[in-house]
């Protein structure tokens, strides 16, 4: 098997979730740095054209979105799961309900403490490609209180969730305990101390820290160039978790397709669908350079079309 790539950037809070997801698996890869923003000449090309980051790569196997990349990383290797005690369904539509609710608010707290230090080609690319709104200090101000209200209750929900056991679902974390873990280091990384009075944290101390403990596993540095041509050498592998024609929308393997995401940086994806189901989807792209590969995707955030 191939070495487990992630492509990334340091303060990409969606990179620090599987960060920790390699953490908790206690698994070894390669860390490919890449930069916050486009250009990305040697990533774009195996991703046909997604965005965001992080990416995570296996050989020819490009898996889009951390959604798609916790599910991979739980096919790998199965124990400590990201999903324990039959949480599965629960684990998954909390995260991603989390960080569909979270994500606006929580940039505009943020951006009321350190706003005045985002280099302006970066609120750049999320007003012009990415989010499609201004996320300068003082676009988001008029919202300071609206937001801060809405952070504040999502806390407090968490804390009482956490009340009487150490993850949400018991005694071991899950994708879902990850899923709200990042927004909050998002905050608690970059604002001041005062955040934590603020936003209610203190109640979750202890479940914040048991997740920092769990690291990022083992990794070592590899360049753009290495992964691009690990990619162009190897060959996607047989998908064997998803049955060619079930996708529950009726669309048959060989389907031309386009994928993109429905909420933001919406760059779209065209393969050939290789197999789907309700929750994840597999697509053929070739590339110029970097020859045949299978680009991985969940189902739920994106719309998938036929060509």
């Amino acid at each position: 098997m191939h070495d487990i790539i992630l492509h990334h950037y340091e303060f990409s809070t969606f990179s620090e979730k599987v960060r920790i997801a390699l953490g908790l698996k206690q698994l070894a890869w390669r860390s490919v740095d890449i930069p916050g923003l486009p250009p990305r000449p040697l990533l774009t090309p195996l991703t046909g054209g997604y965005r965001r980051a992080p990416v995570m790569q296996v050989g020819a196997d490009i898996y889009c979105d951390t959604h798609a990349i916790l599910a991979a990383l739980e096919r790998m290797r199965p124990e400590p799961s990201l999903f324990p005690a039959g949480s599965l369904g629960l684990a998954r539509g909390l995260g991603f309900a989390w960080e569909r609710q979270m994500w606006i608010p929580t940039i505009g707290v943020l951006v009321h403490y350190i706003g005045e230090h985002i280099p302006p080609e970066f609120i750049k690319d999320r007003k012009e490609g990415y989010l499609g709104i201004d996320i300068s200090k003082e676009a988001m101000a008029p919202q300071f209180q609206e937001h801060l209200q809405f952070v504040r209750g999502q806390m407090a929900w968490l804390a009482q969730a956490l009340s009487a056991r150490p993850f949400l679902f018991g005694d071991a974390p899950s994708a879902a305990d990850l899923a709200c873990w990042q927004t909050i280091f998002l905050l608690r990384k970059n604002c001041p101390p005062e955040v934590d009075a603020l936003l209610g944290l203190h109640a979750i101390q202890t479940w914040y820290d048991r997740i920092l403990a769990m690291g990022h596993g083992h990794s070592t540095p590899m360049t753009p160039e290495a992964a691009f041509d690990i990619a162009r050498q190897a060959s996607p592998a047989p998908v064997t978790h998803l049955q060619p024609d079930g996708d529950p929308g009726g669309l048959k393997a060989g389907t031309t397709v386009r994928i993109t995401p429905d909420d933001n940086a919406r760059v779209p994806v065209t393969g050939t669908l290789v197999a789907a189901d309700a929750f994840d989807i597999v697509v053929h792209h070739r590339d110029a350079q970097a020859g045949d590969l299978h680009i991985h995707f969940p189902r739920p955030g994106y719309t998938v079309e036929a060509l």
